[in-house]
C-alpha cells in the first residue's frame, strides 16, 4: 500500500466568510466559494475544505467542540492500495464506503479519517542558489523576488491524542506509516510511505500540561519554496491583522532542530489551531534511522522570545537511535487516563507549546 499524503482536510467552522478570508490572505488558491462551502486547491492537488458547523458532510458525532479540522483525507496511489487498507481497517474498526469509493472510519483515538485514490500532482518549485563568502552559485544573477507566499503542498497535520503511541501504531498497522522520531513523553512523528517530508503527522500527548484531555486538532503545515516565501507570508499576514501564534511564545520565524524546518505559525480564526508556513525541512526515505530524544532537543534558532528552556547553552544533544523502539515502552498507557511516567511531563509548560 502507498499513502501519497494528505489529499484533503475538512474544517468545520462557525464563520465561513472569516475563515475564507484567512486562507485567501494566507496564500491558498481559492477553487470556489459559495454560501455553503469554500474550497482551496494547492498545486499538489491537496484541498482545504471549509464547511459550516452542522453541514451533513461533517463527521457525526463531532470529534471535538469548536472550529478546526474535523476530518483528514489521505490519498493513496491505486484502487489496489485502497482495497488493502479497507480490509486491514475492517479487522479493527467500522468502515463505511461512499459511492465514489472513499473509505471512512474513526480511529480509536477519536480522529475521523477518510481514504481515497488520489492523482497527486507534481509540484514545480523555484528557488535561488545561495551564495556564501567562498561559493557563488548565483553569479551575475539577481535573487528571485517574490510577491507573496503561495504554499504548494500540505506537509503535515498535528493532533492531540490520549494515547499517542497507540495512535501511531494504528497508522503503521493499517496505512504503512513509518516511525521517524520520538520526542519522549511529547509525541511521535510519522511519515506516509509515499512521501519524503520528515513527517506527515505528529501526535501530541494529551497528558502534557499544554494539552486538552481529549482528541483535538493542533496545527497544519504548508510547504513553501524557501525562507523568503515564509518571511513574505509572515509579513503579509501581520499586515492583514492575523495573529502570529495562539500563545505568542515562540513567535516569529524560526527553525526546528528536530526536522530542520523553517516555520512561521498563524492563528486560525475561531481558536481553530494554527496554520504553519513551512520550508527547507528534512526529506527522508526508509534508510532513515528513527531517533528518540528529550523534548528540549527541539530547540529553536532565531526566535529571541522563545521560552528559555529551548535556547541557551544548556540545550542537550540527548538523542539516541531508536530502531528497536525501546523509547515507546514507558509511555504506553496502563489504563484509561493513566500514564506510566506521570510527573516526568510536568516540566513542559504551556509556554513551550510551539517549540515541540
Amino acid at each position: 500500500m502507498t499513502v501519497l499524503g494528505i489529499e484533503s482536510v475538512v474544517f468545520g467552522v462557525a464563520d465561513l466568510a472569516e475563515h475564507t478570508r484567512f486562507w485567501t490572505d494566507f496564500g491558498l488558491p481559492l477553487d470556489h466559494a459559495d454560501a455553503g462551502e469554500s474550497v482551496f486547491r494547492l498545486a499538489s492537488g491537496s484541498r482545504v475544505i471549509l464547511l459550516p458547523h452542522g453541514d451533513p458532510r461533517l463527521p457525526t458525532p463531532d470529534p471535538f467542540a469548536g472550529d478546526g479540522i474535523k476530518e483528514t483525507v489521505w490519498g493513496v496511489d491505486s484502487p489496489a492500495s485502497l482495497e488493502r487498507i479497507a480490509a486491514s481497517l475492517a479487522r479493527e474498526v467500522a468502515v463505511t464506503r461512499e459511492a465514489d469509493g472513499t473509505l471512512r472510519c474513526t480511529c480509536p483515538d477519536g480522529q475521523p479519517i477518510a481514504v481515497r485514490v488520489w492523482a497527486k500532482q507534481a509540484v514545480a518549485s523555484e528557488t535561488s542558489p545561495v551564495n556564501t563568502p567562498s561559493s557563488w552559485p548565483r553569479f551575475n544573477q539577481h535573487r528571485i523576488w517574490r510577491q507573496r507566499a503561495i504554499p504548494k503542498t500540505i506537509n503535515h497535520v498535528v493532533f492531540f491524542s490520549t494515547d499517542y503511541v497507540s495512535s501511531f501504531e494504528f497508522y503503521e498497522r493499517h496505512f504503512g506509516f513509518r516511525y521517524v522520531d520520538h520526542s519522549k513523553g511529547v509525541g511521535i512523528f510519522a511519515r506516509a510511505d509515499g512521501t519524503f517530508e520528515h513527517h506527515s503527522i505528529f501526535w501530541v500527548n494529551c497528558d502534557l500540561p499544554i494539552a486538552p484531555d481529549h482528541f483535538g486538532f493542533m496545527h497544519i503545515a504548508f510547504g513553501c519554496d524557501d525562507i523568503d516565501e515564509v518571511m513574505l507570508g509572515a509579513n503579509l499576514m501581520e499586515q492583514k491583522g492575523w495573529k502570529n501564534t495562539t500563545m505568542n511564545t515562540s513567535g516569529g520565524i524560526s527553525r526546528h532542530r528536530i526536522s530542520s524546518a523553517i516555520y512561521y505559525y498563524c492563528e486560525i480564526p475561531g481558536h481553530a489551531g494554527e496554520a504553519e508556513y513551512h520550508a527547507d525541512t528534512d526529506y527522508l526515505d526508509d534508510n532513515w534511522v528513527p531517533r528518540a530524544w528529550d523534548f528540549r532537543f527541539g530547540s529553536l534558532l532565531w526566535s529571541a522570545n522563545a521560552p528559555p528552556i529551548f535556547r541557551g547553552d544548556n540545550i542537550p544533544w540527548d538523542m539516541t537511535f531508536d530502531a528497536d523502539r525501546r523509547s515507546f515502552e514507558p509511555y504506553r498507557k496502563q489504563g484509561p487516563g493513566q500514564c506510566a511516567v506521570e510527573g516526568q511531563l510536568a516540566a513542559i509548560t504551556a509556554e513551550d507549546e510551539h517549540a515541540l
